[in-house]
């Protein structure tokens, strides 16, 4: 378990936060990808930048990448050994991007783009609430294939609160 991906069902599940937590376990450099995309202001990455972003991490001997991104998962699952998957139910993922942003107001997060203040809006809790259940769906099949690309390869899936406490807890 040297290169690790850790996914999520939703925005607000922890993934950031467990990934920091992972890290400081297994002294291994974690990277957010939304601070590779989110330029200051919001402003997205092209494509070919974020992908070229991620294309330097993956080639190194260990590292812990949070966050889906679709559009280059496939770059990153190709050099990777462990995925952990975070799936909390709805109302706690809700919660906690509300949350997030009230501790956060007019503050950029530890795990963000500096110059990218924390917002809520319409439009991202819509995508929250569209996206939360076709996903489930899509990281089986996603699981699967990753595990059919070599055996080895482990998929670890946190399905609580005390489940993702525990877990941490046990590692050494």
């Amino acid at each position: 378990m040297k290169r690790i991906l850790v996914l999520g069902v939703s925005a607000g599940v922890g993934k950031s936060t467990f990934a920091q937590k992972l890290g400081e376990k297994l002294h291994i450099q974690v990277y957010h990808l939304d601070t590779l995309y989110w330029k200051p202001g919001w402003i997205e990455a092209s494509l070919e930048e974020f992908s070229f972003k991620q294309e330097q991490i993956v080639v190194n001997d260990s590292w812990i990448i949070e966050g889906n991104y679709s559009s280059t998962y496939d770059l990153r699952i190709q050099n990777t050994d462990t995925i952990i998957y975070l799936e909390l139910p709805l109302s706690v993922c809700l919660y906690r991007v509300i949350k997030r942003s009230i501790q956060y107001q007019g503050k950029t997060r530890p795990d963000m783009t500096v110059g990218c203040k924390e917002k809520i809006d319409y439009k991202f809790l819509k995508f929250i609430l569209t996206t939360y259940h076709s996903r489930k769906e899509k990281m089986e099949k996603r699981f699967e294939a990753f595990q059919k690309m070599n055996p080895e390869n482990k998929v670890i899936k946190l399905k609580s609160k005390k489940g993702i406490e525990d877990y941490l807890e046990s590692l050494q």
